[in-house]
């Protein structure tokens, strides 16, 4: 076979095999052929026409991440501040994002700079700093409608850092430092009242409890008085039935007299008043020794 044979096919070869093509994962291929639009290749493996068909552009369909740097914004109380923006955004019509637009991403970063000014322009200072979701979604919504017509879904839009004067800056951390110490001295001001109420229940319920066992300690101690002059009573009522029982004779009956008032007697008593029926008693026990004086004789 001639040389010049050989070298035709190897370069037919070599053609061919460079214009088999593989598309990775999450990727797209513009196609052009001639100049003009084709096709768009997905995953997988494809066939380029030599000299006829070319790659136009490679896209990449993964969601990306851009953070745009500062931008000056002013707001409805003419504040200048810094604010840098991050755009979460995914490729999802590789077509419209090759021919849609020249440059897509700083399309999107003057459209998100104008967005800001435009939204942050009708917020005062303080409900742009405390409105930050209400911003993000406003600006999500306005981006996302904006870059539909070259392909770009815009997924997420967070407003990274707010950055006001610096003398604004010192006034709102003066501000911030004065509310907490507001706050710690109402709190510790509702812990003092919390604690004397407590205290004042405690000493409210000691009281009580103290007022309580004095009460049950008189009750008790009534009580075991009134049951020692029960048990007294019904002794001396059980004694009386047992003398009554008995029968007792009169001068037995005056003898136990004479020796209670022996008892009543006996030194401690300064006076002593003598019923009349002791006095006639004690004139029987002197009858009583005379009889037995007679009888010793």
């Amino acid at each position: 076979m001639p040389l010049a044979i050989i070298l035709l096919l190897i370069i037919i070869l070599v053609i061919i095999v460079a214009n088999i093509k593989i598309v990775p994962q999450a990727h797209s291929y513009i196609i052009e052929r001639l100049g003009g639009y084709y096709a768009t290749w997905g995953v997988g493996l494809h066939f380029k026409v030599p000299f006829i068909d070319r790659i136009a552009k490679k896209v990449n369909l993964k969601e990306h991440v851009v953070d745009f740097p500062p931008q000056p914004v002013i707001t409805k109380d003419n504040v200048t501040m810094q604010i840098d923006t991050v755009v979460y955004y995914q490729i999802t019509d590789p077509k419209l994002f090759a021919y849609g637009v020249e440059r897509p991403m700083m399309a999107i970063e003057n459209l998100t700079a104008t967005t800001l000014r435009n939204i942050i322009g009708d917020l005062e200072l303080d409900e742009t700093l405390t409105s930050r979701d209400t911003v993000n979604t406003k600006m999500r919504a306005i981006l996302d409608e904006a870059t539909d017509p070259w392909g770009i879904k815009i997924n997420r839009v967070e407003l990274k850092n707010i950055m006001p004067p610096a003398e604004i800056q010192d006034a709102m951390e003066r501000q911030m430092k004065a509310e907490r110490e507001r706050r710690e001295s109402i709190l510790r001001a509702e812990g003092e009242k919390k604690s004397a109420i407590l205290l004042a229940e405690g000493e409210k319920e000691s009281a009580i409890l103290r007022a309580e066992a004095k009460k049950q300690a008189a009750i008790k101690e009534a009580e075991g008085e009134a049951e020692a002059i029960i048990a007294v009573q019904t002794a001396v009522a059980e004694g009386i039935r047992r003398i009554n029982d008995s029968k007792p004779s009169e001068p037995y009956i005056a003898i136990k007299a004479l020796e209670s008032f022996e008892k009543a007697a006996d030194g401690k008593a300064t006076k002593i008043i003598i019923p009349s029926e002791i006095q006639g008693l004690a004139g029987l026990v002197t009858s009583i020794k005379e009889i037995a004086k007679n009888e010793d004789k």
